[in-house]
């Protein structure tokens, strides 16, 4: 709540859309404030093209958590989503964490709010909680471990066999993680509304239509289009693995901000989005990772707004389960 005030405010003040003239070349000014401010860019892979070349680093979550905990800099700009600022913030608290729009949430961390968590929870007293790195500081808080997709598998299998746990928010994920490992964790309902959009009849058509590909997927996606994928995995995952196989063309079951990546690594490759429930698009976007743009960053940067706010109690207690899946990830 305290972080949509701020948003509200700066609004009001004209941060958020404030004139700029068209004359300013936008990639040397946030060079320029990057150097004056001793600021670090780190951006997803989900963001635009453009958000990602100018970056310090680009990343999956655990790879943008871990750069975040090494970051020499005074100033963290987290090119993301809001929950990936606050995880920045929680490692270096001492340190100024700034992003384009605080209004660029997240559906997944949307779909646990820690109050129906808390009290969805005590039936399970039990329990210790594995949380998705996509999920609000204040989830983190009642957690044991954060894991990302990266390294579900490991932070899970870092607990005996006989633990009682539950997986929050991305129920998915949770499930595929189940069946890799053998766990019988208790899920909570969450989804991200990306990843649930594909639709399996269009992704075996558009195999159909190109036979020669193969269909690779995030595991934030239904069981049913996981079932047809030769390959599941993170974000980065799924980047490594184009590199690595003989294929000359790829149907991607994710955001489709990592086909910039994907180009770049292979320009003599092909990357199609897979297809989803909406006739009018052939690709799911996060309509959240796209609300970041150069004119919010270089904006934000000039002003050192908006910045993410957490309470030190917070901090205290969400750092605790961030750091030790940082330590087991080693």
């Amino acid at each position: 709540m305290e972080n949509l005030v701020v948003q509200e405010m700066l609004e009001k003040q004209g941060f958020i859309d404030e004139k700029i003239d068209p004359k300013l070349n936008l990639v040397n000014e946030i060079k320029r404030l990057k150097k004056e401010k001793n600021a670090v860019i780190l951006s997803h892979y989900y963001v635009e093209g453009d958000l990602q070349d100018i970056a310090d680093f680009v990343g999956d979550s655990l790879q943008l958590a871990q750069a975040a905990a090494t970051t020499e800099a005074d100033m963290i700009v987290f090119v993301g989503v809001h929950f990936m600022a606050e995880t920045a913030k929680i490692i270096n608290p001492s340190k100024k964490v700034i992003l384009p729009d605080l209004k660029a949430g997240c559906s997944l961390a949307e779909s646990a709010p820690a109050e129906k968590f808390a009290e969805w929870k005590k039936q399970y007293p039990d329990h210790q909680v594995i949380s998705y790195i996509n999920c609000t500081a204040d989830l983190k808080t009642m957690t044991d471990v954060v894991c990302t997709s990266s390294n579900a598998v490991k932070i899970v299998n870092s607990f005996p066999e006989d633990a009682k746990l539950i997986f929050a928010p991305d129920k998915n994920l949770g499930n595929y993680i189940n069946s890799l490992t053998g766990r019988n964790m208790v899920l909570w309902d969450g989804a991200c509304m990306v990843h649930e959009q594909y639709s399996v009849e269009k992704v075996i058509q558009l195999m159909d239509e190109h036979p020669d590909a193969e269909f690779i997927a995030h595991p934030e996606c239904e069981k049913p289009v996981l079932l047809l994928a030769k390959h599941i995995g993170s974000t980065s995952s799924l980047l490594n693995y184009v590199q690595e196989s003989p294929a000359k063309k790829f149907i991607v079951a994710t955001e489709s901000g990592i086909l910039h990546q994907m180009k770049k690594a292979c320009p003599d490759k092909i990357f199609i989005p897979a297809p989803g429930n909406d006739s009018t698009c052939a690709c799911n976007d996060c309509s959240y990772m796209k609300l970041n743009s150069l004119q919010k960053l270089y904006i934000c940067m000039k002003h050192e707004q908006p910045e993410v706010q957490l309470s030190a109690d917070v901090i205290e207690k969400a750092k605790i389960p961030i750091i030790r899946m940082l330590e087991i990830s080693k």
